[in-house]
C-alpha cells in the first residue's frame, strides 16, 4: 500500500498500551492505515524518523478560549500555532454571547455562523466549540445546535449571575447581554439541564456524547470574601486572589450542580478545572451520592504545575485561582489515584496591555486567564514522570478520555482507522520555559523559568506536519469538527 506519510522508529504511547511500543505509523489520506514495526520506507512519499521519541496521540485540549480577549480570527490563527507547539491537535473552545468574544448578544442562529466564519481557514490545528446557553432562547436552540452545527457540549458559568469575570460586579445583565427580565441564576441552570436532557432523548444515538460542563464557583461567597480580603490588606498577589475565591466556594457550587443534575435527570456532567482539595473532595462525594450521574472531573496543567508562590507573578491570575502548594499536591494525589479524567490548558491569550491594570501589581484589577497550551504535554510528562505517572495514563488524560466524551470518534488514539494526529515528544531534552519562545501573542507566561524534562518536537494533524523540530511549519490545515466526527 502506498502511503502519504510514514513515521518510523516511534515509541508509540496510548490508552491501551501499558508502556510505549516501538512501531511505525503509516498514513494515507489523513488516516492511520498501518501500525506495525518495519514498514518499508519505499512505501511512503514522505518519511519522518522519530528516532526513538515517544509518539503520543495528538492532544485533545478540551478547554480553550480563542477570541475572548483578541479578535477570534486573530486568536484562531496565532494561538493555534501555540497549540501545535504543545502537541495539541484538537482544541475545544468555550464560546458564549455577551461581552468579550464577539461582544454581542442574541440567538445562536445569528451568532454561531459568525463564529464559524471568523475562524474558518485560519487554524493550524482542528477545533470545535462548546456553547453556553446564556438566555431562555438559547435553551430552545440546543437541538438545532446539535443537529445543524454538530455542537454536542455545553457550559454553565455558575458565578456569572452575581460576580464579574475579573472580580465582583453589580451589573451582570449588561455584561452578559441577556434580555430584560431574565436572570442568569440557579433556576436558569436547572432549565439548561432540562433542555440538554431533552435533546439527549431526542437524539438517542448521540446521547452518550451530549454533555454539560460547569465552572463551579459561588458568586455570593466570592463577593463577600473579596471584600474581606481587600479590607484586611495583609494578603497580596495570587495568595490574595485565591483567598478571595476560597476553595469551599468551588465545593458548594459542585454540590449544587450535582444535585441539579440529579433533579433534572441529566447524567453527563463535566466538572471543569477543579483547582483545590475541597473542590475534588466535593466532586467525589457527589459521585458517591449520585452514582447514576456520569461525572467527569477536569484539571488544568496550570493548577498542576504552579502554586501561588512559584507562578511568575499576577499574570497567573485565572478563575478558579492558582492555589497554595497543598492544593497542588492534593490534585496530584487524585490524578495518580485515577480520580481525575483529563488535563487541559484553559488557554486564554491575554496580552500584557490588557492583562495588567493600574496599579500593575494589583491582582484585583488584572484580567483573568492566560495561555498555556504550548506547555500541556511536555509539562504533564515532565512532572508526571517524576511522580510515577505512566505514559498510558498520560495518553488517557490528554487524548482518549476527552475525545470519547466530546464526540471525537476519530481522535484520541494512534490506531488504524483514526485520524493521523500525532505528537512526537523527546524525553531527553531539559529546557527552561521562556515566553519569548512561544508562538502565542501573549508576551508573558506564569511558567516563566520553569524547568521541564521533555519537549514536543513534531506535531501532525491528520497527517499534515504542523510542527517540525520545534518550529511551526506548513499551512493552516485545521478544520472545524462537526461532532460526532466520523468517516464515510
Amino acid at each position: 500500500m502506498a502511503l502519504d506519510l510514514l513515521i518510523t522508529n516511534a515509541a508509540v504511547a496510548g490508552h491501551d498500551r501499558p508502556a510505549p511500543e516501538r512501531l511505525d505509523i503509516g498514513v494515507l489520506d489523513g488516516t492511520i492505515v498501518r501500525l506495525e514495526p518495519g514498514i518499508p520506507v519505499e512505501d511512503a512519499a514522505t518519511v519522518v524518523d522519530a528516532a526513538g521519541k515517544v509518539a503520543f496521540p495528538g492532544v485533545v485540549d478540551a478547554h480553550q478560549h480563542w477570541g475572548i480577549y483578541n479578535p477570534l480570527s486573530q486568536d484562531t490563527a496565532i494561538e493555534s500555532r501555540a497549540c501545535a507547539q504543545g502537541g495539541v491537535t484538537t482544541a475545544l473552545n468555550y464560546m458564549r454571547t455577551g461581552q468579550y468574544y464577539l461582544n454581542k448578544g442574541g440567538p445562536y442562529r445569528d451568532f454561531f455562523p459568525e463564529v464559524l466564519d471568523a475562524s474558518a481557514g485560519r487554524a493550524v490545528v482542528d477545533y470545535a466549540f462548546h456553547l453556553a446557553p446564556m438566555m431562555r432562547e438559547h435553551i430552545d436552540e440546543i437541538p438545532r445546535l446539535i443537529e445543524e452545527f454538530g455542537v454536542t457540549s455545553f457550559k454553565i458559568f455558575m458565578f456569572y449571575g452575581g460576580h464579574g469575570l475579573h472580580g465582583r460586579s453589580d451589573d451582570q445583565r449588561s455584561f452578559l447581554m441577556t434580555p430584560e427580565g431574565e436572570r442568569y441564576d440557579i433556576a436558569h441552570f436547572e432549565f439548561v439541564m432540562r433542555g440538554i436532557q431533552a435533546a439527549r432523548e431526542r437524539f438517542p444515538d448521540l446521547a452518550e456524547e451530549i454533555s454539560l460542563g460547569l465552572h463551579c464557583e459561588t458568586a455570593e461567597i466570592m463577593t463577600a470574601y473579596q471584600k474581606i480580603v481587600e479590607a484586611d490588606g495583609s494578603l497580596t498577589g495570587l495568595r490574595a486572589y485565591s483567598a478571595s475565591r476560597p476553595p469551599h466556594s468551588e465545593g458548594l457550587a459542585v454540590s449544587i450542580a450535582s444535585y441539579l443534575a440529579h433533579e433534572t435527570g441529566l447524567p453527563k456532567i463535566n466538572l471543569l478545572h477543579l483547582s483545590s482539595a475541597k473542590a475534588v473532595d466535593a466532586a467525589l462525594r457527589m459521585a458517591g451520592a449520585f452514582p447514576h450521574i456520569d461525572f467527569r472531573r477536569e484539571v488544568t496543567i496550570g493548577h498542576l504545575l504552579a502554586d501561588v508562590d512559584t507562578a511568575s507573578g499576577i499574570g497567573a491570575k485565572v478563575n478558579p485561582p492558582i492555589r497554595p502548594r497543598e492544593d497542588v499536591e492534593a490534585l496530584w494525589r487524585h490524578l495518580l489515584a485515577g480520580e481525575l479524567d483529563w488535563v487541559v490548558s484553559d488557554h486564554a491569550c491575554c496580552r500584557d496591555e490588557l492583562k495588567f491594570g493600574e496599579p500593575r501589581d494589583d491582582v484585583f484589577v488584572a484580567k483573568s486567564g492566560f495561555g498555556g497550551a504550548e506547555y500541556l504535554l511536555a509539562g504533564l510528562y515532565s512532572e508526571g514522570t517524576r511522580r510515577g505517572l505512566s505514559t498510558q495514563r498520560m495518553a488517557e488524560l490528554t487524548a482518549w478520555n476527552p475525545a470519547r466524551r466530546f464526540g471525537l470518534r476519530t481522535k484520541g488514539a494512534i490506531a488504524v482507522g483514526f485520524d493521523a494526529d500525532v505528537a512526537l515528544l523527546d524525553p531527553e531534552v531539559h529546557w527552561t520555559v521562556r515566553a519569548a519562545d512561544s508562538e502565542s501573542a501573549q508576551e508573558y507566561t506564569p511558567f516563566e523559568g520553569f524547568e521541564l524534562d521533555a519537549v514536543v518536537t513534531d506535531t501532525f494533524v491528520r497527517g499534515h506536519q504542523v510542527l517540525a523540530d520545534r518550529k511551526v511549519v506548513g499551512d493552516a490545515v485545521g478544520a472545524y469538527l462537526h461532532r460526532p466526527t466520523g468517516r464515510s
